[in-house]
C-alpha cells in the first residue's frame, strides 16, 4: 500500500497535479485574518511555495508584512521611509552612484542599516562574506526580475534584508554547518567520503560561500527559491543537505579525482537540470531525516 502511495504521489507531482493541490491549500491559508504564521511555515517546511505567492508568503515569514491586516498600510508606509533614508544616504555620501549595480545597491543598504558600510564599497564586497551575501542579492534580483516599479524595488530591499539576517544569524555557527555536512557524507556515502578526505578536498571545497550565499552563483535561478522557501522559515540546516546532495550527485567524477584542482573543477559547474534534480533530492533527504520541524499553530 504504501509503494502504491508513492507512486501515485509520484505520478500526480509529474503531471502537476500536487502542485495545484498545494496552491489551493495555500490560498486557503492566506485567506486566514490575521495570517497565521505557525501554518504559514509548516507549509513552507513541506511544501513548494507556488511562483504566484512567492513574494508575499516570503514578506509574511520574513516579519515584513504583518499578519493584521489593518496594520499593512502604516507598516508599509514606514518600509518605504526606511528605503527612501537609506538609498539616500548612501546617494548623498557617493557610496553608490547611477552605475552601481541595484543588487549592490539594496546590499549596501543593509551595511549601512547594520552600520558596516564603508565608502569603498568595492574593496569591502569583496571580502568573503560580502561577496557571498552580493552573490544572494545578484541572484534574488533575477529572481524577482529586477522590476524597476518602486513599490517592488522596496519589496525586493526587505526581502533580501530578511534573508541577510538569517544569514548573519547563523554565520557565527558556521564550523558547525561544516562538521554537520561531514558526519552526513559519511553517513550517505562512506566511500565518496573517505576518498575527498584522502584529497583534503573537505577542507577545500567553499562550503562557507555556499552556506553564506545560501547557493546562489552555485544552484540555478530556477530552482533555488525552493530552498530559499526553507530558509524565510529559518530551517538553515537544509543547506548541509544541499552540499551533501551536489557532491553525491557527481560522485562518479569525484572518484575519478586525484587531485583538489580536479574536485574544484567537477563541482563548479551545475547546471539548471541537475540543480533541479539536486534541490528536489536534498529536501527529500533533509525530510526524510527528520530535520524538517513540526511547527504547531498558535
Amino acid at each position: 500500500m504504501t509503494d502504491e502511495r508513492n507512486f501515485r504521489s509520484s505520478y500526480y507531482e509529474k503531471v502537476g497535479f500536487r502542485s495545484v493541490e498545494e496552491k489551493k491549500s495555500l490560498e486557503i491559508l492566506l485567506k486566514d485574518r490575521p495570517y497565521d504564521k505557525a501554518k504559514l511555515k509548516y507549509f513552507c517546511l513541506r511544501f513548494t511555495v507556488p511562483v504566484t505567492h512567492r513574494n508575499f508568503v516570503w514578506k509574511l515569514l520574513l516579519g515584513i508584512t504583518p499578519i493584521y491586516t489593518e496594520s499593512d498600510e502604516f507598516i508599509a508606509k514606514q518600509r518605504k521611509m526606511e528605503f527612501h533614508d537609506l538609498r539616500g544616504a548612501l546617494n548623498k555620501t557617493k557610496i553608490v552612484n547611477e552605475t552601481t549595480k541595484p543588487h549592490q545597491v539594496y546590499l549596501t543598504m543593509w551595511l549601512l542599516r547594520t552600520r558596516r558600510a564603508k565608502i569603498e564599497m568595492t574593496t569591502q564586497l569583496e571580502t568573503p562574506l560580502f561577496r557571498s551575501m552580493n552573490r544572494m542579492a545578484e541572484s534574488l534580483w533575477h529572481i524577482m526580475e529586477g522590476d524597476q516599479n518602486y513599490d517592488n524595488m522596496v519589496d525586493m530591499y526587505w526581502i533580501l534584508r530578511g534573508f541577510l539576517d538569517h544569514i548573519e544569524n547563523f554565520h557565527n555557527d558556521i564550523r558547525k554547518l561544516f562538521e554537520c555536512t561531514f558526519t552526513l557524507l559519511d553517513k550517505e556515502d562512506t566511500d565518496l567520503y573517505k576518498h575527498l578526505l584522502k584529497l583534503d578536498a573537505l577542507n577545500n571545497i567553499p562550503f562557507d560561500d555556499w552556506f553564506c550565499s545560501c547557493f546562489a552563483g552555485t544552484i540555478s535561478n530556477t530552482s533555488i527559491p525552493k530552498i530559499w522557501d526553507k530558509i524565510a522559515v529559518g530551517a538553515y540546516k537544509i543547506l548541509i543537505y544541499v552540499a551533501v546532495v551536489i557532491l553525491m550527485t557527481f560522485k562518479r567524477s569525484l572518484l575519478l579525482c586525484e587531485s583538489m584542482d580536479g574536485v574544484l573543477d567537477t563541482i563548479t559547474y551545475i547546471n539548471e537540470e541537475t540543480s533541479e534534480l539536486v534541490v528536489n533530492k536534498a529536501i527529500e533527504l533533509w525530510q526524510q531525516s527528520g530535520s524538517c520541524p513540526q511547527i504547531q499553530s498558535q
